[in-house]
């Protein structure tokens, strides 16, 4: 008995001896020194900064794009705008790694760098000046410049995902867009920790936007759901153990804060008219122009069902965490602190609780029980 003990123990001792030096199960057995996709502790500062919501474009508050730069990699049309002019150019121009097309007998220009509309005047005069230079009496008429292929715009969805990759930008693609191309989350991915972000200047400062996986896919929320723009970076980590998507935090829980962006209060539609008039569709501006953040639906007093449900966070300051405002005088947006949270109670869960109960619609502090 004595020996098969000591055989058990001996390989207890050395399957923690491999986890303790950086191993993991994986699909395709025990991995040593496991590389999993983990946030920057720069990328955990810079994203905390922008834990509130931002005006820029967004589902159903969308932007529309400048114009199109022409890049390597992109594929042109030209020709003349009258078919029936005798000027005969090679059909699709596919732009070159040092930026120039081919225009056969009339030589290479350079294209990358400019709109369509700007090429399409450069053309026009290098084929103008040729005609020219070689005595010919042919009216050059304008010339058309169309966009066969856009190869140079995409975006990128990076991390725990099932595959991800460099995906073409089309203009109207969202984070979900961009997480769905990339096959979805895989099961190491966290809801949690998902990021965006932007290109910036090596000098310049960083834009790393929060995104709100849960409410995306669960509440509907367009809150977080942002419009891509070329060059955005999606990027999922690795989950953590102590995740749970809750937005409740206690200073005693080894888990991170919450973000307030995610953690907004959320009120169901009361009015039937609402949920049965059909899809939202988007709107457009122009890029620049900054996009409303529409605040949270005031609670109804003749409907008292229509109610926020999605925990809070309460700023460390409020001189008394019994009388929180009401949720009709709540802020738009709220810091995100390592405080306790506050959440309101249902109706119907009032009137079940066994201790004294604040009137219904009052705010109050959860406070962890003890076993």
């Amino acid at each position: 008995m004595g020996k098969m003990m000591r055989r058990w123990l001996l390989v207890a001792g050395q399957v923690v001896a491999l986890f303790l030096c950086g191993c993991s199960l994986s699909s395709n057995g025990l991995v040593m020194f496991p590389s999993g996709q983990r946030l920057l502790d720069s990328t955990k500062a810079v994203r905390l900064d922008s834990a509130q919501p931002l005006p820029v474009p967004r589902e159903l508050n969308k932007a529309l794009l400048p114009a199109y730069i022409v890049e390597p990699g992109d594929v042109l049309l030209v020709q003349p705008a009258d078919l029936d002019s005798p000027i005969r150019l090679p059909a699709d121009q596919p732009v070159l790694p040092d930026g120039s097309i081919n225009l056969g007998r009339y030589g290479r220009l350079i294209v990358a760098g400019q709109t369509s509309e700007q090429i399409s005047g450069q053309v026009h005069d290098m084929i103008q000046r040729e005609e020219k230079a070689a005595g010919s009496n042919v009216k050059v008429g304008p010339m058309l410049v169309r966009l066969v292929v856009r190869a140079s715009k995409v975006y990128y969805v990076l991390g725990e995902v099932n595959a991800p990759g460099a995906f073409p930008l089309s203009g109207r693609e969202t984070v979900l867009d961009g997480i769905v191309a990339a096959g979805g989350l895989n099961q190491r991915a966290s809801q949690d920790q998902i990021i965006l972000s932007r290109p910036t200047r090596p000098d310049g400062c960083r834009i790393v936007l929060p995104i709100c996986y849960r409410q995306i896919v669960q509440l509907g929320d367009t809150t977080t759901n942002y419009q891509l723009m070329p060059g955005d970076r999606i990027f999922v980590p690795t989950r953590q153990s102590h995740e749970d998507g809750d937005c409740w935090w206690m200073p005693h829980r080894k888990k991170t804060p919450p973000l307030a962006v995610c953690c907004r209060p959320q009120v169901r539609c009361a009015d039937p008219a609402v949920c049965s008039g059909g899809a939202l569709l988007p709107t457009y501006q122009a890029l620049g122009k900054p996009i409303p953040l529409p605040l949270p639906a005031p609670v109804s007093e003749e409907d008292p069902q229509a109610i926020p449900f999605s925990p809070t966070p309460l700023p460390s300051e409020a001189p008394n965490l019994s009388r929180a405002p009401p949720p009709d005088k709540l802020p738009p947006t709220l810091p995100d602190m390592p405080v306790p949270v506050i959440v309101q109670t249902a109706a119907h869960e009032v009137s079940q609780a066994k201790s004294t109960t604040p009137p219904e619609g009052q705010w109050h502090s959860h406070q962890p029980t003890k076993n």
